[in-house]
């Protein structure tokens, strides 16, 4: 019931986001982190962080190689919302986390979704949409990111939680996702 409510509380802070294209000097979001957001702060990112993700996302001609920008680009607000909040001291998974900062798959969907949608409202994902936060398992939940390929509409998702802060974002297409696949060098037992 607990995790319901949770959810239920996420869902209305992404409601919360901006859903139009803008650009603006800087943008302010808030970012989960403590187990099932419940711990939240304000981060704000700067038109030279934007530059630099824009920069990133440039690099793709198609949505294959705009999965992999979306990969590192998210990454990248991580690694500067990080300088803002405790969210540096989370660790891949959930094993080895140590307290404050640390990060669910909750958290880290959340996260990624804001981050995503905050790519989409400035226009800089030119081959996907972002979909709401998906979720794979009955008992075990794990959750994650979705986008939306444009011309296919394959879907897939975009998970930060399997390794350390700041790696680049596992992005795999949601079928194999909810099939319970793992990137490389993840053991069993991750969800």
């Amino acid at each position: 019931m607990r995790r319901a409510l949770v959810l239920v509380g996420v869902c209305a802070l992404l409601a919360l986001l901006p859903g139009t294209a803008a650009r603006a000097e800087s943008a302010s979001m808030i970012v989960c982190h403590d187990y099932g957001c419940k711990a939240q702060e304000e981060v704000t990112f700067d038109d030279a962080l934007f530059d630099a993700v824009e920069e990133m996302l440039q690099t793709a001609v198609d949505a294959r190689s705009e999965r992999f920008a979306i990969s590192a680009a998210v990454a990248r607000m991580y690694v500067e919302a990080g300088k803002q909040t405790p969210i540096w001291r989370d660790h891949g998974g959930d094993a080895a986390d140590d307290g404050m900062g640390s990060m669910d798959c909750i958290d880290h969907a959340f996260n990624t979704t804001a981050f995503l949608k905050l790519l989409e409202a400035r226009g800089l994902l030119r081959f996907h949409s972002v979909g709401l936060m998906v979720k794979r398992g009955f008992f075990a939940e794990h959750w994650a990111g979705l986008i939306t390929e444009h011309a296919s509409g394959a879907r897939y998702t975009v998970d930060t939680w399997f390794y350390e802060f700041g790696m680049p974002a596992v992005v795999m297409s949601l079928p194999d996702w909810q099939g319970g696949l793992r990137p490389p060098g993840i053991m069993a037992g991750f969800r």
